[in-house]
């Protein structure tokens, strides 16, 4: 399963749950597919009309746009094994 992941994590500002989503998202990028994770950051304090692209109703939330089909999580990600299931990556 070598194919490449495309995610958005929506955040709001410099939040404590906002940058431990980024942190625990970059932690499982690089243990879980590294190199093969491109992530994008938006912060919906500086761009709050881009919640309505992806349905934004909670924060932080983590879409997954590839592979499809899309998924999302809301919450911080601290819960590891419950995001590996919900993206569909198996649990090593």
């Amino acid at each position: 399963m070598n194919e490449s992941w495309s995610m958005r994590l929506y955040v709001a500002g410099q939040s404590a749950r906002s940058l431990a989503a980024i942190t625990n998202l970059r932690r499982i990028c690089d243990s879980h597919m590294p190199g093969r994770c491109t992530v994008e950051v938006i912060d919906l304090m500086r761009n709050p009309e881009l919640a309505r692209d992806d349905q934004i109703v909670a924060i932080p939330t983590l879409v997954r746009k590839l592979p499809a089909p899309a998924r999302r999580i809301i919450g911080d990600l601290s819960a590891t094994e419950k995001v590996l299931i919900a993206l569909e990556l198996s649990v090593a």
